[in-house]
């Protein structure tokens, strides 16, 4: 098993958290979150025996109520969760774990056990993980780069194309690239009906930092789109292009 690293135990020791939370008849539920999608995997239960074991060994370990023992998750099925952090709420009674999984989460073979969607909800929002796919994907050198001309202005746009083909292709697990292009085309257009509302609200509330996150999320959702149609984004741009060239009218 992998140890925890020296920076999380410093951050919150085992005496730390005893000290700390509310025990509910010795156990404290522990929701736990994939640090990189951000997407909730599941809830369990620790007691300070299972958290003593997920703080010295790196990954999940919980206690089953229903068979009234310790449970090492991912022992059976080698889907074990390597912890980044585990930190506990305002009140003391919830406890909330960082990790990298391994392999899904749910007994049934899905990446989440919160795959259960109850429909009829008013559009409210959209996933919380989209205003973050683009910044992965973008290499931090480009994105950070000032430089004025057209090429390198633009290429961080060809980059994320090259990349939503990707995960197109190989359909990583609890990426939400890979969650849009499993819904098809309608959930494709719906996402951008969502952002292009959203991005309307933000130009007519003149609110320019809202309307800078908008516009990406749009953008980014129109660039799947275009995947999904399998039509370039080089295409786009040329027929941009011809336009600008034509003879002017006026």
């Amino acid at each position: 098993m992998t140890k925890v690293s020296d920076e999380i135990k410093e951050q919150l020791s085992l005496e730390q958290v005893v000290e700390h939370i509310r025990w509910n008849e010795g156990l404290v539920p522990a929701i736990v979150q994939d640090v990189d999608t951000r997407e909730v995997l599941m809830m369990a239960y620790m007691n300070r025996e299972s958290l003593k074991l997920s703080l010295e060994s790196g990954e999940t370990w919980f206690w089953s109520r229903s068979r009234q023992e310790l449970w090492h998750k991912g022992k059976t099925s080698g889907n074990v969760q390597q912890i980044v952090s585990l930190k506990y709420d305002c009140d003391g009674d919830t406890l909330l774990v960082e990790v990298k999984p391994k392999g899904p989460a749910c007994h049934t073979g899905v990446v989440t056990c919160f795959h259960n969607e109850i429909i009829g909800l008013p559009a409210n929002g959209t996933e919380q993980d989209i205003k973050e796919e683009a910044g992965r994907t973008a290499d931090s050198d480009t994105r950070s780069s000032s430089s004025s001309s057209a090429e390198s202005r633009f290429e961080v746009l060809a980059e994320l194309e090259s990349v939503i083909a990707e995960r197109e292709r190989e359909r990583p697990e609890g990426a939400y690239t890979t969650y849009l292009f499993d819904k098809g085309v309608d959930k494709i257009l719906k996402k951008i009906g969502e952002e292009a509302s959203e991005t309307i609200i933000a130009a007519k509330n003149k609110d320019n930092d809202e309307l800078r996150l908008e516009m990406s999320d749009l953008m980014y959702h129109l660039l799947v789109l275009l995947q999904e149609r399998k039509l370039p984004l080089d295409d786009i741009m040329s027929e941009l292009s011809r336009r600008h060239e034509r003879p002017r009218r006026d």
